[in-house]
Order: structure tokens, then C-alpha cells, then sequence
């Protein structure tokens, strides 16, 4: 009689492991695929703030939009000249690869 109790008492704990361990699994693998969308959210969320600080400073502060404008689009002043230094390498040639 004994025996039967046991018998019956593992096939319900192997029944419950066959039952609730696929949905454990998913479980983690979700809290998993959370944990990196968390992480790629505060990611973003610290790239919109300084996105954000970016564009009022260019809204607000002109001699910011000026720097702006002649380091990334090469704007120049009406009647300014603006020189290009090529450094040269070790064989007399050119460093940056233009010829």
C-alpha cells in the first residue's frame, strides 16, 4: 500500500515538472528578452536626452549654430579662405591617403 502512495506521489511530481517546465522556460527566456529591452530602452532614453540638449542649443545659442555649421557642413564667411593641411608620412607621401 505504501508503495502505491510513492509510486502515485512521483508520477504527480513528474506529471507537474512535465506540465509547468515548458512554461517555466518561456518564462525565463521572456524575463530574459525584458531584461535587454530595459537595458536598449535606457539606452535610448540617454540618447534622447542628449539629443534634446543638442537641439536647444541649437535653438538657442548661436554662436553654437555657427561652430555647427562650419565644422560639419564647411560653411565660411563671405570673403574667408579656408586652408587645407595635409600631413605627410615617413616616405614623403601623403598621410591621408589623397593624392
Amino acid at each position: 500500500m505504501e508503495k502505491k502512495k510513492v509510486i502515485k506521489l512521483f508520477g504527480f511530481l513528474f506529471l507537474g515538472i512535465l506540465v509547468f517546465l515548458p512554461g517555466y522556460s518561456k518564462y525565463q527566456e521572456l524575463a530574459q528578452r525584458n531584461r535587454a529591452l530595459a537595458e536598449k530602452l535606457e539606452q535610448l532614453r540617454s540618447a534622447n536626452k542628449r539629443f534634446k540638449k543638442e537641439l536647444t542649443r541649437l535653438e538657442q545659442d548661436l554662436t553654437y549654430v555657427e561652430k555647427v555649421a562650419r565644422d560639419k557642413l564647411r560653411i565660411t564667411k563671405k570673403g574667408e579662405i579656408v586652408y587645407k593641411i595635409v600631413e605627410e608620412d615617413k616616405n614623403g607621401g601623403q598621410a591621408s591617403g589623397e593624392r
